[in-house]
């Protein structure tokens, strides 16, 4: 940009839109996770941590590949998020007896009172944030960003095979 002349006229920076999808989506997101972290305290977990011990007790995941991709989070954070996990006392890992190269992810029993409590707050956040809604309009956001993840699946997908 050496030498160069700045133009005559500043041109105008467009702003951040609060009327894009995108930023209500990931407002919308901050909001209910910090509603999930304060009420996830007294189980002495953060919004980070429910996810996969929600996963591991719901058998939606037993190894660290599959809750990477189960909570779309990549290979190496899953990891950090395990290593934490398991120096808090609530997962093992545990080898597998048919294929040693497979780690298996167990919760232990203090994992398992944890996860316990994981769906009745769920409900009670996801309660609180369409609470002004009718049923009608809660069913039709859920369909319209249910169509929203379907379009953007194949990205998803791309983004998880790194």
């Amino acid at each position: 940009m050496t030498g160069q002349t700045p133009p005559a006229e500043t041109p105008e920076i467009p702003r951040h839109s609060r009327d894009s999808a995108g930023w209500l989506m990931k407002s919308i997101l901050l909001h209910m996770r910090m509603e999930m972290d304060k009420r996830m305290e007294s189980v002495g977990l953060t919004d980070a941590q429910w996810t996969p011990i929600l996963h591991l007790a719901s058998g939606e995941g037993r190894t660290a590949a599959e809750l990477s991709r189960n909570c779309l989070q990549s290979p190496g954070g899953m990891t950090r998020m395990l290593d934490r996990l398991e120096a808090k006392g609530l997962v093992e890992r545990v080898r597998s007896r048919n294929d040693r190269r497979v780690v298996n992810l167990v919760l232990t029993e203090e994992g398992l009172s944890a996860a316990r409590f994981v769906p009745d707050i769920l409900r009670e956040v996801n309660e609180q944030a369409l609470e002004n809604l009718s049923a009608d309009e809660a069913r039709q956001l859920k369909s319209l960003l249910l169509s929203l993840i379907h379009i953007s699946e194949p990205t998803r997908q791309e983004a998880s095979s790194y």
